[in-house]
Protein backbone atom coordinates (compact mmCIF):
# COMPACT_ATOMS: atom_id res chain seq x y z
CA UNK A 1 0.00 0.00 0.00
CA UNK A 2 2.91 2.17 0.63
CA UNK A 3 4.37 1.78 -2.65
CA UNK A 4 0.74 2.55 -4.14
CA UNK A 5 0.35 5.79 -2.18
CA UNK A 6 4.08 6.84 -3.32
CA UNK A 7 3.33 6.15 -6.88
CA UNK A 8 -0.19 8.26 -6.04
CA UNK A 9 1.78 10.96 -4.78
CA UNK A 10 4.32 10.71 -8.21
CA UNK A 11 1.36 11.25 -10.30
CA UNK A 12 0.14 14.43 -8.40
CA UNK A 13 3.47 15.70 -8.71
CA UNK A 14 3.30 15.26 -12.81
CA UNK A 15 -0.27 16.48 -12.89
CA UNK A 16 1.11 19.72 -11.05
CA UNK A 17 4.05 20.22 -11.84
CA UNK A 18 6.04 20.65 -8.49
CA UNK A 19 6.72 18.62 -5.43
CA UNK A 20 5.15 21.56 -3.14
CA UNK A 21 2.38 21.55 -5.24
CA UNK A 22 1.49 17.79 -4.67
CA UNK A 23 2.49 18.28 -0.89
CA UNK A 24 -0.08 21.08 -0.59
CA UNK A 25 -2.62 19.11 -1.86
CA UNK A 26 -1.94 15.58 -0.08
CA UNK A 27 -1.53 17.46 3.69
CA UNK A 28 1.71 16.73 3.51
CA UNK A 29 5.27 18.59 3.79
CA UNK A 30 7.55 19.43 1.23
CA UNK A 31 10.47 17.49 2.70
CA UNK A 32 8.56 14.57 3.11
CA UNK A 33 7.20 14.65 0.27
CA UNK A 34 10.55 14.55 -1.57
CA UNK A 35 11.13 11.84 0.64
CA UNK A 36 8.43 9.47 -0.62
CA UNK A 37 9.64 9.98 -4.08
CA UNK A 38 13.10 9.78 -3.37
CA UNK A 39 12.01 6.07 -1.84
CA UNK A 40 10.00 4.97 -4.52
CA UNK A 41 12.78 5.69 -7.47
CA UNK A 42 15.44 3.63 -4.83
CA UNK A 43 12.71 0.67 -4.70
CA UNK A 44 12.09 0.87 -8.64
CA UNK A 45 16.01 1.00 -9.41
CA UNK A 46 15.23 4.03 -11.71
CA UNK A 47 14.85 8.11 -12.03
CA UNK A 48 11.45 9.11 -12.33
CA UNK A 49 11.72 12.67 -13.06
CA UNK A 50 13.94 15.43 -14.92
CA UNK A 51 14.26 18.26 -11.89
CA UNK A 52 15.20 21.27 -13.52
CA UNK A 53 14.51 25.26 -11.94
CA UNK A 54 11.35 25.83 -13.64
CA UNK A 55 9.07 22.73 -13.51
CA UNK A 56 9.60 18.89 -13.03
CA UNK A 57 9.41 16.37 -16.18
CA UNK A 58 9.36 12.36 -16.02
CA UNK A 59 11.62 10.67 -17.72
CA UNK A 60 10.59 7.76 -19.90
CA UNK A 61 10.48 5.23 -17.12
CA UNK A 62 8.50 7.98 -15.24
CA UNK A 63 5.84 7.99 -18.32
CA UNK A 64 5.50 4.46 -18.39
CA UNK A 65 5.01 4.25 -14.79
CA UNK A 66 2.52 7.01 -15.26
CA UNK A 67 0.34 5.81 -17.43
CA UNK A 68 -0.31 2.28 -16.45
CA UNK A 69 0.36 3.71 -12.56
CA UNK A 70 -2.72 6.12 -13.32
CA UNK A 71 -5.17 3.01 -13.80
CA UNK A 72 -3.77 1.12 -10.83
CA UNK A 73 -4.74 4.24 -8.52
CA UNK A 74 -7.89 4.83 -9.83
CA UNK A 75 -8.53 1.55 -9.61
CA UNK A 76 -8.03 1.44 -6.30
CA UNK A 77 -9.67 4.64 -6.01
CA UNK A 78 -12.95 3.30 -7.50
CA UNK A 79 -12.90 0.70 -5.74
CA UNK A 80 -12.84 2.40 -2.33
CA UNK A 81 -15.07 4.98 -3.11
CA UNK A 82 -17.72 2.23 -4.44
CA UNK A 83 -17.93 0.61 -0.93
CA UNK A 84 -18.03 3.80 0.98
CA UNK A 85 -20.48 5.44 -0.99
CA UNK A 86 -24.21 4.57 -0.71
CA UNK A 87 -25.78 2.94 -4.13
CA UNK A 88 -27.13 6.42 -5.34
CA UNK A 89 -23.69 8.45 -4.14
CA UNK A 90 -20.89 9.21 -6.56
CA UNK A 91 -17.95 11.78 -5.11
CA UNK A 92 -14.61 12.89 -6.32
CA UNK A 93 -13.12 15.30 -9.13
CA UNK A 94 -14.02 14.16 -12.31
CA UNK A 95 -11.88 15.36 -15.21
CA UNK A 96 -13.24 15.97 -18.70
CA UNK A 97 -11.66 17.36 -22.12
CA UNK A 98 -13.78 17.93 -25.22
CA UNK A 99 -13.79 20.17 -28.35
CA UNK A 100 -13.54 23.52 -27.43
CA UNK A 101 -16.62 24.84 -29.56
CA UNK A 102 -18.65 22.08 -28.45
CA UNK A 103 -18.01 21.65 -25.53
CA UNK A 104 -18.69 25.51 -24.61
CA UNK A 105 -21.80 25.07 -26.61
CA UNK A 106 -23.79 21.88 -25.50
CA UNK A 107 -21.50 20.96 -22.78
CA UNK A 108 -20.75 23.34 -20.38
CA UNK A 109 -24.66 24.28 -20.30
CA UNK A 110 -25.00 20.81 -18.19
CA UNK A 111 -22.24 20.60 -15.99
CA UNK A 112 -24.58 22.89 -13.42
CA UNK A 113 -27.48 20.32 -13.30
CA UNK A 114 -24.65 17.63 -12.90
CA UNK A 115 -23.13 19.44 -10.08
CA UNK A 116 -26.60 19.91 -8.57
CA UNK A 117 -27.34 16.33 -8.69
CA UNK A 118 -24.03 14.81 -7.22
CA UNK A 119 -23.17 17.56 -4.49
CA UNK A 120 -19.71 15.59 -3.49
CA UNK A 121 -18.24 15.66 -7.08
CA UNK A 122 -16.46 18.31 -8.48
CA UNK A 123 -15.65 18.83 -12.19
CA UNK A 124 -12.30 19.70 -13.70
CA UNK A 125 -12.51 20.94 -17.58
CA UNK A 126 -10.37 21.24 -20.39
CA UNK A 127 -12.02 22.33 -24.04
CA UNK A 128 -9.34 21.95 -26.35
CA UNK A 129 -9.92 21.01 -30.00
CA UNK A 130 -6.37 18.91 -29.97
CA UNK A 131 -6.99 14.82 -29.31
CA UNK A 132 -5.14 14.67 -26.21
CA UNK A 133 -4.16 11.06 -24.61
CA UNK A 134 -6.36 10.35 -21.46
CA UNK A 135 -4.37 8.17 -19.83
CA UNK A 136 -1.47 10.11 -20.21
CA UNK A 137 -2.91 13.47 -19.18
CA UNK A 138 -4.96 12.23 -16.32
CA UNK A 139 -8.75 12.74 -17.86
CA UNK A 140 -11.42 10.28 -16.84
CA UNK A 141 -13.84 10.56 -19.73
CA UNK A 142 -13.65 13.08 -23.70
CA UNK A 143 -16.15 13.98 -26.00
CA UNK A 144 -15.08 12.77 -28.91
CA UNK A 145 -16.50 13.69 -32.66
CA UNK A 146 -15.70 12.18 -35.64
CA UNK A 147 -14.91 8.10 -36.31
CA UNK A 148 -13.02 6.62 -33.14
CA UNK A 149 -9.89 4.59 -33.99
CA UNK A 150 -8.42 4.04 -31.07
CA UNK A 151 -9.33 0.81 -29.83
CA UNK A 152 -8.05 1.14 -26.66
CA UNK A 153 -11.42 3.48 -25.19
CA UNK A 154 -14.58 2.82 -24.15
CA UNK A 155 -17.13 4.65 -25.99
CA UNK A 156 -21.77 5.37 -26.27
CA UNK A 157 -22.73 7.34 -28.66
CA UNK A 158 -24.20 10.38 -27.86
CA UNK A 159 -25.32 11.91 -30.77
CA UNK A 160 -24.90 11.72 -34.70
CA UNK A 161 -22.93 14.10 -36.45
CA UNK A 162 -23.77 15.36 -39.65
CA UNK A 163 -21.22 17.78 -41.47
CA UNK A 164 -21.94 19.90 -44.77
CA UNK A 165 -20.08 22.50 -47.07
CA UNK A 166 -21.34 25.78 -46.29
CA UNK A 167 -20.12 29.41 -47.39
CA UNK A 168 -22.11 32.85 -46.94
CA UNK A 169 -24.38 34.33 -49.89
CA UNK A 170 -22.14 37.19 -50.08
CA UNK A 171 -18.61 34.67 -51.10
CA UNK A 172 -21.22 33.19 -53.05
CA UNK A 173 -22.57 35.92 -55.38
CA UNK A 174 -18.90 36.91 -55.81
CA UNK A 175 -17.40 33.26 -56.54
CA UNK A 176 -20.50 31.36 -57.88
CA UNK A 177 -22.15 28.33 -56.61
CA UNK A 178 -19.88 25.21 -57.36
CA UNK A 179 -22.21 22.90 -59.23
CA UNK A 180 -19.94 19.68 -58.70
CA UNK A 181 -17.58 18.81 -56.07
CA UNK A 182 -14.51 19.45 -59.05
CA UNK A 183 -15.31 23.26 -59.08
CA UNK A 184 -14.54 23.37 -55.69
CA UNK A 185 -10.78 22.95 -56.83
CA UNK A 186 -11.44 26.88 -57.85
CA UNK A 187 -12.38 28.37 -54.32
CA UNK A 188 -11.14 29.05 -51.33
CA UNK A 189 -12.10 26.79 -48.75
CA UNK A 190 -11.63 26.93 -45.49
CA UNK A 191 -8.99 24.30 -43.64
CA UNK A 192 -8.68 22.59 -40.48
CA UNK A 193 -6.01 21.57 -38.71
CA UNK A 194 -5.05 19.26 -36.55
CA UNK A 195 -2.49 16.75 -34.96
CA UNK A 196 -3.02 14.71 -38.32
CA UNK A 197 -1.76 17.60 -40.27
CA UNK A 198 -3.73 19.71 -42.83
CA UNK A 199 -7.45 18.30 -43.39
CA UNK A 200 -7.18 19.35 -47.64
CA UNK A 201 -9.05 16.70 -49.05
CA UNK A 202 -12.76 16.73 -48.66
CA UNK A 203 -14.28 13.30 -49.02
CA UNK A 204 -18.19 13.61 -50.34
CA UNK A 205 -20.72 10.91 -51.34
CA UNK A 206 -22.90 11.29 -54.41
CA UNK A 207 -26.52 10.33 -54.35
CA UNK A 208 -25.84 6.73 -55.51
CA UNK A 209 -23.29 6.62 -51.77
CA UNK A 210 -20.11 6.61 -54.31
CA UNK A 211 -17.34 8.60 -52.84
CA UNK A 212 -15.25 11.23 -54.11
CA UNK A 213 -12.39 12.85 -52.74
CA UNK A 214 -11.13 16.63 -53.77
CA UNK A 215 -8.69 17.82 -52.82
CA UNK A 216 -9.28 21.86 -51.71
CA UNK A 217 -6.54 24.61 -50.93
CA UNK A 218 -7.57 28.23 -49.44
CA UNK A 219 -5.84 31.05 -47.73
CA UNK A 220 -6.55 30.16 -44.14
CA UNK A 221 -6.73 27.34 -41.85
CA UNK A 222 -6.99 27.05 -38.39
CA UNK A 223 -6.87 24.20 -35.46
CA UNK A 224 -9.77 26.29 -34.22
CA UNK A 225 -13.13 25.52 -35.55
CA UNK A 226 -14.67 29.32 -34.30
CA UNK A 227 -12.12 30.81 -36.18
CA UNK A 228 -13.24 28.87 -39.80
CA UNK A 229 -16.84 29.64 -38.62
CA UNK A 230 -15.85 33.27 -38.16
CA UNK A 231 -14.33 33.46 -41.73
CA UNK A 232 -16.97 31.93 -43.71
CA UNK A 233 -19.31 34.14 -41.92
CA UNK A 234 -17.21 36.90 -43.16
CA UNK A 235 -17.52 35.59 -46.66
CA UNK A 236 -13.80 34.12 -46.78
CA UNK A 237 -14.32 30.83 -48.34
CA UNK A 238 -16.12 27.72 -47.94
CA UNK A 239 -16.17 25.46 -45.21
CA UNK A 240 -16.75 22.01 -43.70
CA UNK A 241 -18.47 22.32 -40.67
CA UNK A 242 -20.87 20.16 -38.45
CA UNK A 243 -24.13 21.10 -38.49
CA UNK A 244 -24.42 21.70 -34.50
CA UNK A 245 -22.20 24.42 -35.20
CA UNK A 246 -23.12 26.27 -38.08
CA UNK A 247 -27.15 24.99 -37.40
CA UNK A 248 -28.55 28.04 -36.71
CA UNK A 249 -26.29 30.34 -39.27
CA UNK A 250 -28.04 28.38 -41.90
CA UNK A 251 -31.44 28.65 -40.45
CA UNK A 252 -30.83 32.29 -40.56
CA UNK A 253 -29.24 32.70 -44.05
CA UNK A 254 -25.84 33.71 -42.94
CA UNK A 255 -24.63 30.73 -44.37
CA UNK A 256 -25.95 28.46 -47.26
CA UNK A 257 -25.39 25.12 -48.14
CA UNK A 258 -23.09 24.17 -51.12
CA UNK A 259 -23.39 21.01 -53.03
CA UNK A 260 -26.46 19.95 -50.88
CA UNK A 261 -26.92 17.12 -53.26
CA UNK A 262 -23.51 15.35 -52.54
CA UNK A 263 -23.33 14.74 -48.71
CA UNK A 264 -20.32 14.34 -46.56
CA UNK A 265 -20.32 10.63 -44.37
CA UNK A 266 -22.06 11.05 -41.38
CA UNK A 267 -19.98 10.41 -37.85
CA UNK A 268 -21.51 10.16 -34.21
CA UNK A 269 -20.38 12.63 -31.09
CA UNK A 270 -19.32 9.92 -28.62
CA UNK A 271 -18.05 9.98 -24.66
CA UNK A 272 -14.83 7.98 -24.21
CA UNK A 273 -13.21 6.26 -21.45
CA UNK A 274 -10.01 4.53 -21.08
CA UNK A 275 -10.63 0.40 -20.61
CA UNK A 276 -10.24 -0.39 -17.11
CA UNK A 277 -11.74 -3.14 -14.88
CA UNK A 278 -13.21 -0.56 -12.56
CA UNK A 279 -15.21 2.58 -13.96
CA UNK A 280 -15.06 5.28 -10.79
CA UNK A 281 -18.93 5.69 -9.80
CA UNK A 282 -18.47 9.34 -10.57
CA UNK A 283 -17.48 8.46 -14.38
CA UNK A 284 -20.15 6.30 -14.64
CA UNK A 285 -22.63 8.51 -13.71
CA UNK A 286 -21.48 11.61 -15.52
CA UNK A 287 -21.61 9.40 -19.10
CA UNK A 288 -25.03 7.89 -18.14
CA UNK A 289 -25.88 11.44 -17.83
CA UNK A 290 -24.79 12.65 -21.10
CA UNK A 291 -26.59 9.87 -22.63
CA UNK A 292 -29.73 10.60 -21.16
CA UNK A 293 -29.80 14.42 -21.74
CA UNK A 294 -28.47 14.07 -25.42
CA UNK A 295 -31.32 11.60 -26.47
CA UNK A 296 -33.12 14.47 -28.10
CA UNK A 297 -29.98 16.54 -29.51
CA UNK A 298 -30.82 15.87 -33.04
CA UNK A 299 -32.42 19.10 -32.87
CA UNK A 300 -29.57 20.67 -34.46
CA UNK A 301 -30.50 18.95 -37.98
CA UNK A 302 -33.95 19.79 -38.50
CA UNK A 303 -35.43 21.96 -40.73
CA UNK A 304 -32.40 23.35 -42.75
CA UNK A 305 -32.46 25.46 -45.78
CA UNK A 306 -31.93 24.02 -49.03
CA UNK A 307 -29.40 25.84 -51.09
CA UNK A 308 -29.80 28.74 -53.32
CA UNK A 309 -30.44 28.37 -57.00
Amino acid sequence: MDRLSDIALFLRVLDLGSISAAARQLDLSTAVASKRLQRLEQDLGVRLLHRTTRRLHATPEGMALANQGRMLVEDLDALTSGLRQSSTGVAGTLRITAPASFGRAYLSPLLAEFLARHPDVSVSVNLNDEVLDLVSAGFDLAIRIGNLDDSSLVSRLLAPNKRVLCAAPDYLSRRGMPRDPGELERHDCLLQVGTGGRRDVWRLLDTAGRELEVRVRGRLESNFGEALRDAALAGLGIASHSVWHVGDDLRAGRLCIVLPEYRMADTGIHAVIPQRRLVPPRVRAFMDFLVERFADRTFWNQDLPDSPA
